[in-house]
């Protein structure tokens, strides 16, 4: 099971009172690794938003193992869990870079495909060429 992998370098900004993670942050590199893993399998989100398909998120689960620090390198690792018509779920597992096998974060994030009205649309209908895509890709789980 091969996983998409964004490498970032924790900020000073993204820290706490505790020099640790702020416990939000971590959402957001689940994001950058989604939108770098759409783009790595040939859309960008830009490009699907402008098809008129929005993909929001609808539920996410965190687990929070160890603290990542200022100025770690750590890797964001994102693959497709599930794929349905109208669904779409991703997991994430973050891991320093120096500790690659010891787990920081996991979690989820389920989306669904909605017009721009915000009604849920099939996306195999909607976008064929897309959902396409993201069933090989799910295939493979990348």
């Amino acid at each position: 099971m091969s996983w998409h992998e964004v490498t970032v370098r924790v900020r000073y900004q993204e820290t706490d009172a505790m020099g640790v993670v702020y416990h939000g942050n971590y959402l957001t590199w689940f994001e950058i690794a989604r939108t770098d893993w759409t783009r790595a399998h040939g859309f960008a989100y830009r490009a699907i938003e402008e098809r008129g398909l929005l993909l929001p998120v609808v539920d996410i689960t965190i687990q929070y193992k160890h603290p990542a620090r200022y100025d770690d390198e750590v890797v964001v690792r994102c693959r497709i869990k599930e794929l349905g018509p109208v669904r779409l779920s991703f997991e994430y597992e973050i891991a320093r870079a120096d500790e690659p096998d010891r787990l920081l974060v996991a979690g989820t994030s389920t989306h669904v495909w909605v017009d721009r009205e915000w009604k849920p649309v099939r996306l195999s209908k909607a976008a064929p060429d897309i959902y396409e895509a993201l069933s090989q890709a799910a295939e493979r789980r990348e």
